[in-house]
């Protein structure tokens, strides 16, 4: 196992809900990761919409098999997935990735919400499952940066609502008192840094104040013994061939073919188990 962590970071995570590494891919993947963003035309022909309550668009995109692409290739490499195995005890899979755009002055913020919170609907029994966020750019607060709630992991699954903007959001009321208890941190982070984060972690994301771009790759994973009882877009187990780390500078900019399993998913919906709520509960 190539994990990157130690004990005590894995520690960290356990006590934390999400453990940010600095410098995870270095300057040559992480270069590779950016110009893919910029050069990759399927990328920006597959972006979906995500308003916020204000009209704000954050732009989207997903798919859910890792194949030989940069992406996929970084999915697959050893000191991703062996280190996502630390953190959750066990063999994982990749459960899906997804690429979230935030343009200058026009990205939108998103609500307080845990992963776990649409996954549970899917049919994952227990949340032993975990997201690794790639910045692709420079991450801050006026562009954005990812906040959570420091030990939030530990709360439990808190009941979610489909919001009238189209998000999934969280009772508010148990936001506002879980920060009277836990530090809420802005996660800002450098292009190539990775943020670990448990899928019951509560987090959010401001709009996009600033006059740069903020992209973030998303790898999510899921164990694989925790494999769904209910038939949705997201897959079932399926083994990962790991990679060795260096193939991802071999990857180049190979992109993902639309015309092959890794095709990007339509735009994905909420799960029908959730009611739109017009109440105060779920809204500022």
């Amino acid at each position: 196992m190539a994990s990157v962590l130690n004990s005590n970071q894995k520690k960290e995570f356990d006590q934390k809900g999400f453990i940010l590494i600095r410098n995870f891919f270095d300057k040559e993947e992480t270069s590779l990761l950016q110009q893919a963003s910029y050069k990759d035309k399927n990328i920006k022909k597959h972006l979906y919409d995500r308003k916020d309550s204000e009209g704000l668009i954050t732009k989207m995109v997903a798919w859910n098999h890792p194949d030989d692409s940069i992406y996929g290739t970084v999915a697959r490499s050893h000191k991703m997935v062996d280190t996502m195995e630390h953190l959750l005890g066990g063999e994982v899979y990749h459960y899906h990735s997804k690429i979230t755009a935030k343009e200058p002055f026009e990205g939108g913020a998103w609500e307080w919400h845990q992963d776990y919170g649409y996954w549970y609907n899917n049919g994952c029994l227990f949340p032993h499952m975990a997201s690794a966020m790639i910045a692709l750019d420079k991450c801050t607060k006026k562009n954005g940066c990812l906040q959570v709630l420091s030990g939030s992991n530990k709360i439990g699954r808190i009941d979610h609502a489909l919001l009238e903007s189209g998000q999934v959001g969280v009772d508010l009321r148990r936001v506002e008192e879980a920060k009277k208890h836990l530090d809420l941190i802005y996660c800002e982070m450098e292009p190539g840094d990775v943020l670990f984060f448990h899928c019951n972690t509560l987090h959010r994301s401001d709009k996009n104040n600033s006059d740069k771009r903020r992209w973030t790759l998303l790898c999510c994973y899921n164990l694989a013994d925790n494999n769904p009882f209910i038939e949705h877009h997201h897959p079932n187990y399926t083994p990962i061939k790991k990679l060795e780390d260096k193939e991802i500078k071999k990857a180049g900019l190979k992109f993902l073919n639309p015309n092959e399993a890794a095709a990007f998913l339509n735009r994905p919906t909420a799960p029908p188990q959730l009611k739109t709520s017009s109440g105060e509960l779920f809204r500022k």
